[in-house]
């Protein structure tokens, strides 16, 4: 866990170093509701999804590169009934409209309490709408690459500081 942390903090000092030579940053806290979904195989009856809700919350960077694209590491802390894990995820972000980013990226994912194998790599694909210069709403969509990893629905707020 502590390793995980560690090599995220170093990645996002060293990208702070990248491109603080060409453009700004932005650090910021976000929150708000996650939905994962669960796929439980029975035998003869096929998938039955199960959800479970359950709230996160983290911080952010956002390093510009130009205008319209920015680079935006995240460390997210979801609780979801008894099991915890971080979402730590990298994203691509551009401006794909009048306050509207999408963003796009690989998160990585460790678990504490939830499977004998803690880290898993999941895809991401989130929009955002900035309601001004500090208040953004999202909306992001976590694909698991292994059947066992699962996927989630997260809807928030992010706030830069």
């Amino acid at each position: 866990m502590k390793t995980i942390v560690s090599l995220f903090v170093v990645i996002i000092l060293f990208m702070s170093d990248v491109v603080s030579a060409q453009s700004e940053t932005n650090f910021g806290i976000k929150g708000g509701l996650n939905l994962t979904f669960f796929k439980v195989t029975q035998n003869n009856f096929g998938t039955n999804p199960e959800t479970e809700a359950s709230f996160y919350g983290g911080i952010f960077a956002d390093f510009s590169v130009d205008e319209d694209f920015s680079i935006q590491p995240e460390i997210l802390y979801i609780v979801l009934n008894d099991f915890n894990f971080i979402n730590a995820p990298i994203y691509a972000k551009y401006k794909v409209g009048n306050n509207i980013n999408l963003l796009v990226g690989p998160s990585i994912n460790y678990f504490f309490d939830f499977f004998t194998n803690k880290l898993k790599i999941r895809g991401d694909i989130a929009t955002a709408y900035q309601l001004n210069q500090i208040l953004d709403i999202h909306i992001k969509y976590t694909i698991g690459f292994q059947e066992i990893t699962p996927n989630g629905l997260f809807i928030g707020m992010g706030f830069k500081l």
